[in-house]
């Protein structure tokens, strides 16, 4: 009998490449004849160069060139964008400085040592400007964006808020501010770019969208985009900074065209924090109102939110606002304004992990306030239907998930007053908040073989950002193809591969995956169209209806002495292999449902009462996110959800010099993330959870939800333990002197 690996919790096939540092990431790939290249950039937040001085680099040891805006390649399609993920990039077309750390130029030579000392040579002046990145001052000139990202208006409107207010017995307003963050994965940026004759380039990225990447080039260059190749076999991180195209990509591709050998660029970890993206800094306004018995009346959520002076990015920060509570009377907004500033752009459940925090901190204010539990209040105006489309859910286990969350970290026992609960000189809070994520499925393309020996090949030009996506597809084409494990391979990571989409909310295991699927399943039934039409089959005769598969067999349904091998199916056929191709679309039942993933976030702090150190001591979160795929790497990816919500609550935060507008938290010294000190044990509770609608694979995505909620509910757990509410991230000792 078949073993169905789907749900099972197997060990990632590649993790024996990536322990023995056998795994290919892009700067490790191995190209003959790569050189390297360094970037140069200002010191200033705006303004123009005045005059740039090149001559001492290009005299260095191993210079081979220096590229700035007066020798670099003109570049036809710099001012356009080919998809949502698209940026504006900084590629040496004029005298333009837009930011501090801007690219000024970019230096090749034949060793990194050189290309780096190469460009410490490089001295520009500049004409300044003045510049604000003081998001309270440029606040008067908000403007109101075309949209609220990739999947949201920019605002909503139903019912009469005000009116809604008014009526309540019980209302709280407040502000909430979360920092600007940076992603700062493992594996810095970087790109090997070879250029085969004029118009054609191939380029190893560490990329979560290889075919954006593929798309932004061949438009920057004006070459066809079959004529680019992008390959990414492994990516050390990503989280939505290696989500978009950045100027590093085409810097190297430029350098390599300009020398005429393969290029290597390695973005250092200081202008990771300049040179491709962050998540921005928001205020959010939120107002509720309830009556007597916790019902709510209104909410009002208005966000503001940080970009550039030269592109527009928006942290949807409200959309969870719109569906998460039955409300009769709901407004959000959301609003831009522009400093002088690299591009925001996509961090870890972008806008629902800022707007989490700030709307599941005012659920825990107005349960204070009514003198009610928080998950009593939740459950009150619990959505049984989506309030902002009407629609049913395709699958909804958030009850599940309060019960079981809060059976677990065992809530029943918490004194509701703040300050009620210690250990010794620690003060002792529980807080909880809900968790939300929205089930994405893109068009996704995929392609399965059967080889002559009975084994199967699967390909989709996917990545595998660390999720574990190579693992679940293996998984997911093993069941369909009724194939032992073992006998299955599949490859991601080269625009050669059939299309899929960004790797990036949540979307791969739910669109790739259903591609896998279907393609699986469609070479299955091309073997046994192949056989009942074969005199020679066991198989012969019958109709494909009754033909089942198992261990890498076709037979009879009801009869399984009546077999026929993949392979064997393959050989008398004369071909070396039989393929299916699948383009997958999006279900259509899904259009019919509201499609989300739910959870609830349960913390326990403890905090210093002299120092006002906060430690958090232990974390429960419940999920309910469809099929569960691989429960080894599902347990992993909430967890690491839940370790950057400690990160969101407690550590993380750019700084900018308001002299100069550069980042002054420029590595892992001063930028602070979660170490191994920060994280408790870490329970993760998965409800199962049947979709039949919202994809093939009956998988919601979990890359993200994890950190959802996770902020507000330590925030809250601060409040209960301190009494003092924090309502500006990250909350950090002073805040509690």
């Amino acid at each position: 009998m078949t073993q169905w690996m789907v749900g099972k919790g197997i060990d990632r096939v590649d993790a024996r490449l990536k322990v023995t540092g056998k795994a290919d990431y892009a700067a490790e790939a191995q190209v003959p004849g790569v050189v390297h290249a360094a970037i140069a950039t200002s010191t200033v937040a705006r303004g123009r160069i005045a005059s740039l001085e090149t001559k001492e680099a290009e005299r260095a040891p191993g210079v081979l060139a220096v590229l700035s805006h007066l020798r670099a390649p003109k570049l036809p399609g710099i001012r356009e964008k080919t998809t949502p993920q698209d940026r504006y990039l900084q590629l040496f077309q004029d005298d333009r400085i837009l930011y501090n750390e801007h690219p000024i130029a970019l230096v090749v030579a034949d060793t990194l040592e050189h290309a780096q000392y190469g460009a410490s040579l490089v001295v520009a002046r500049y004409e300044t400007e003045p510049f604000s990145i003081d998001m309270n001052a440029e606040a008067p000139r908000a403007y109101a964006p075309p949209n609220a990202g990739p999947h949201g208006t920019t605002d909503s409107h139903r019912g009469d808020v005000n009116a809604g207010l008014a009526a309540a017995k019980v209302t709280v307003r407040q502000t909430y501010s979360t920092p600007t963050e940076h992603h700062n994965p493992m594996e810095p940026h970087a790109s090997i770019a070879v250029w085969q004759g004029e118009d054609r380039v191939t380029i190893y990225d560490t990329t979560q969208g290889i075919f954006g990447v593929r798309n932004k080039v061949a438009t920057l260059f004006g070459i066809p985009k079959e004529n680019v190749r992008i390959v990414s076999h492994y990516v050390g991180g990503g989280f939505g900074c290696k989500g978009s195209p950045w100027s590093y990509v085409a810097l190297a591709a430029m350098g390599a065209k300009v020398v005429g050998r393969p290029v290597k660029l390695v973005v250092t970890r200081p202008q990771m924090f300049t040179l491709v993206g962050h998540r921005p800094h928001t205020l959010q306004a939120v107002a509720l109102g309830a009556d007597g018995e916790g019902k709510l009346t209104a909410i009002s959520h208005d966000v503001r939110s940080t970009t550039s002076r030269f592109d527009e990015f928006v942290e949807p920060s409200a959309l969870q606002t719109r569906m998460l509570y039955a409300c009769p009377n709901v407004s959000t907004t959301h609003r831009l304004v522009r400093l002088d500033i690299p591009t925001p752009t996509f961090t870890r459940a972008p806008g629902l992990s800022t707007g989490t925090f700030a709307l599941e901190s005012a659920m825990d204010e107005l349960a204070y306030a009514l003198k009610m539990d928080p998950i009593a209040l939740r459950l009150k105006n619990y959505a049984e239907t989506d309030p902002d489309t009407g629609k049913p859910w395709s699958s909804k286990s958030l009850r599940e998930c309060y019960r079981r969350g809060a059976e677990k970290f065992g809530w029943s026992r918490r004194t509701p007053d703040p300050r009620s609960m210690r250990d010794g000189r620690w003060r002792i809070g529980w807080g909880m908040a809900t968790a939300t994520y929205p089930a994405t499925q893109r068009p996704a393309s995929a392609v399965a073989r059967i080889r002559a020996d009975g084994s199967a090949l699967v390909q989709a030009g996917s990545q595998d950002i660390g999720t574990g996506t190579y693992t679940i597809m293996t998984q997911i084409a093993a069941d369909a193809l009724a194939l032992p494990l073992a006998r299955v391979r599949f490859e991601l990571g080269d625009t050669l591969f059939p299309e899929t989409p960004v790797s990036g909310g949540s979307q791969t295991a739910a669109s790739v995956g259903s591609a896998v699927k279907m393609a699986g399943l469609a070479v299955r039934t091309k073997l046994a169209e192949m056989a009942v039409a074969d005199p020679q089959s066991p198989l012969y005769g019958r109709p494909v209806a009754a033909i089942d598969a198992e261990e890498g067999s076709l037979f009879v349904k009801g009869n399984r002495a009546r077999k026929d091998g993949f392979g064997d199916i393959v050989k008398r056929s004369g071909k070396l292999e039989i393929e299916a191709r699948v383009d997958n679309q999006e279900k259509e039942d899904r259009k019919r449902y509201a499609t989300h993933a739910f959870g609830a976030q349960f913390a326990e702090v403890k905090v210093d009462e002299d120092l006002g150190l906060v430690r958090v001591t232990r974390f429960v979160g419940a999920f309910g996110a469809g099929k569960i795929l691989n429960a080894k790497t599902a347990e992993s990816q909430l967890q690491g959800g839940i370790v950057w919500g400690i990160g969101l609550a407690l550590h993380e935060h750019t700084w900018r010099d308001d002299r100069s507008g550069r980042v002054t938290t420029r590595d892992l010294a001063d930028y602070h993330v979660p170490v191994n000190a920060d994280v408790p044990h870490i329970e993760v509770i998965t409800v199962d959870e049947v979709d039949p609608y919202v994809n093939e694979v009956g998988a919601k995505g979990i890359g993200e939800i994890g950190i959802t909620g996770t902020g507000a509910a330590i925030a809250n757990a601060v409040y209960h333990a301190t009494g003092r509410r924090i309502r500006d991230l990250p909350i950090t000792l002073d805040a509690l002197l």
